[in-house]
C-alpha cells in the first residue's frame, strides 16, 4: 500500500477532478472551484486520469527553496554569533555579521536560524511563567510549608539572623516561629522537634530547594540521595515535599513579608534586641497573628499524627548520622579524629565493615552497628601544644604567637560538612 501526503488543497482538487470526470459538474464550474484557468484544469484533469492522487502532489514538496542561502552560509552565520554574539539579539547580530564578516543577511532571516540554534526566544516563549493558584488543603497538619526568612529582625538593635517560619497550608496559622543564627540542618531539628512535641507528625511539609531539605548536586557520588533533615523525617513516616518555585509556596512567602513589617516593628516597641528575648517574644506574637489572618480550614479535622513512645525516638531522628569503614585495626576517623574501637566481640568482626557515626546536637557521639553503640575511645590527630614546656623569657613571644596560630586552626580545621555547635567543647564521650 502507497500512501500519499497530501494537502488541504491538492485533496478539495481531487474531489473536483472527480466530479468533473463523472460529469457531474463543467469545466467551468471545476476552474472556479479551483481558482484556476480553463488550461489548467484540462491539464490536471488529464494528469488525475493517468496518474492518479499522485498527479496533484507538488513535486517541490519535501526539497529546500531555490531562494534559500546555501547551508554552508547558514553554518558560518550561527557559528559566528554563537562564539561572538551569543547574547545578541537578532537585530544587532545582523548588523554586525553584514558590518565585520560581510555577511548581509536579513534581521528575520537571523531571527529565524537564531531560534533554530536555540540561541534566541521569540516573544512568546519570553513570557514568565503562569502560576495559577491551587486551592488550599481540606484539614489542619494535612500540608506545612517551612521556610526561613533572613533579615535585620532587631534593625539596628541586634545581629542579622533568620526566623524559622512553620505555617500551616489549610489556615495559614503560624505553627511554629524561631529565630536562629543561621538556616543550617541542626536549627531545622531543633525546630521541628518542638513543632513535632507540641502538635504531633504532619502528614508532609512542603519547603524551597535548599541543600537542608534537598540533595542539589547533581554529580553526587554515593548515599541515598536523602539529606540528613530527609532521613530524619523518613524514619519518622513523615514525607517532604520540596517546591520548583517560591510562587508554589505563595502562603509562607507571603506570611515572610508580614512577619518582615508588623513583628519587626512590635518587637521594635518592645526593645527587644537579642534572639533570647525574640523567641520569648513569639508565642504571644503568634496568638495575636493568628487570631487576625488565620482562617477556617474547609474541615475541621486535625491529621496530626500522635507521637508513639517507644517507636518515635527523636533523640535518634534529629541527630547527625554518617557511616564510616573501620580499618583492620578496628579504628574510624570522624571529624579530624581518630575513634579507637574496643576490642570487644562485636567490634573484631567488624574489620572493612560499614559503621554508622550518630553526632547528637547536644554534643553527644555514638558508633553504633546494626543497632548497638560500641564502645571507643578517642585520639585527637590535630597538632596540639605542648603547655607543659617551660619557655625561657626572650622566647616568650614567638612562642605565643604559634599557639595563637594553632589555635586559630584548630577552630578552623573541623569538617564543615557536619554542622558544629558553637560553645561546646569535648562532645566526644566513650560509651560503656
Amino acid at each position: 500500500m502507497t500512501v500519499i501526503a497530501m494537502s488541504r488543497t491538492e485533496i478539495d482538487r481531487m474531489s473536483v477532478l472527480q466530479d468533473l470526470a463523472a460529469s457531474r459538474i463543467k469545466v467551468a464550474e471545476a476552474a472556479a472551484l479551483m481558482s484556476l484557468g480553463r488550461r489548467q484544469v484540462f491539464r490536471l484533469a488529464k494528469a488525475y486520469s493517468q496518474q492518479g492522487a499522485e498527479a496533484l502532489v507538488s513535486r517541490r514538496r519535501g526539497r529546500p527553496s531555490n531562494r534559500c542561502y546555501p547551508s554552508g552560509l547558514r553554518t558560518a552565520a550561527i557559528g559566528i554569533i554563537r562564539e561572538r554574539y551569543p547574547d545578541f539579539g537578532p537585530t544587532l547580530a545582523a548588523e554586525k555579521l553584514a558590518e565585520l564578516h560581510d555577511i548581509h543577511l536579513a534581521r528575520e532571516t537571523v531571527r529565524q536560524w537564531m531560534i533554530t540554534a536555540g540561541l534566541w526566544k521569540d516573544r512568546r516563549a519570553r513570557l514568565k511563567a503562569v502560576h495559577q493558584p491551587r486551592y488550599r488543603r481540606d484539614c489542619l497538619g494535612e500540608l506545612i510549608q517551612i521556610d526561613g526568612s533572613e533579615h535585620w529582625w532587631f534593625e539596628g538593635r541586634g545581629p542579622r539572623c533568620t526566623l524559622l517560619v512553620y505555617i500551616d497550608d489549610a489556615t495559614s496559622r503560624l505553627m511554629h516561629l524561631q529565630f536562629v543564627e543561621s538556616e543550617s540542618t541542626f536549627d531545622y531539628f531543633a525546630a521541628t522537634r518542638a513543632y513535632l512535641e507540641r502538635y504531633g507528625k504532619p502528614v508532609a511539609f512542603y519547603s524551597d530547594k535548599h541543600g537542608v531539605f534537598r540533595v542539589n548536586k547533581k554529580d553526587a557520588i554515593g548515599g541515598d540521595g536523602m539529606t540528613q533533615f530527609g532521613r530524619a523525617l523518613h524514619a519518622l513516616n513523615i514525607d517532604i515535599i520540596c517546591a520548583n518555585s517560591s510562587q508554589a509556596k505563595g502562603r509562607v512567602e507571603r506570611a515572610n513579608g508580614t512577619l518582615q513589617d508588623r513583628l519587626v516593628k512590635e518587637m521594635r516597641l518592645s526593645g527587644i534586641d537579642t534572639i533570647a528575648a525574640g523567641n520569648a517574644f513569639l508565642p504571644a506574637f503568634m496568638e495575636q497573628y493568628n487570631a487576625r489572618f488565620a482562617k477556617a480550614p474547609f474541615e475541621d479535622r486535625d491529621v496530626h499524627r500522635t507521637l508513639v513512645v517507644g517507636h518515635d525516638d527523636l533523640d535518634d531522628a534529629f541527630a547527625w548520622k554518617e557511616e564510616r569503614t573501620v580499618s583492620v585495626n578496628l579504628t574510624l576517623q570522624y571529624d579530624q579524629v581518630l575513634f579507637i574501637l574496643e576490642p570487644t566481640g562485636i567490634a573484631r568482626s567488624l574489620a572493612r565493615k560499614r559503621v554508622t557515626v550518630v553526632d547528637y546536637p547536644d554534643g553527644r557521639l555514638a558508633i553504633r552497628f546494626n543497632g548497638v553503640d560500641l564502645p571507643y575511645r578517642t585520639f585527637d590527630k590535630r597538632p596540639q601544644v605542648n603547655q607543659a614546656v617551660i619557655v625561657e623569657n626572650k622566647r616568650l613571644g614567638p612562642i605565643l604567637a604559634y599557639i595563637a596560630e594553632q589555635q586559630k586552626q584548630l577552630d578552623m580545621s573541623r569538617s564543615a560538612k557536619a554542622p558544629r555547635r558553637r560553645g561546646q567543647k569535648n562532645h566526644m564521650f566513650k560509651v560503656g
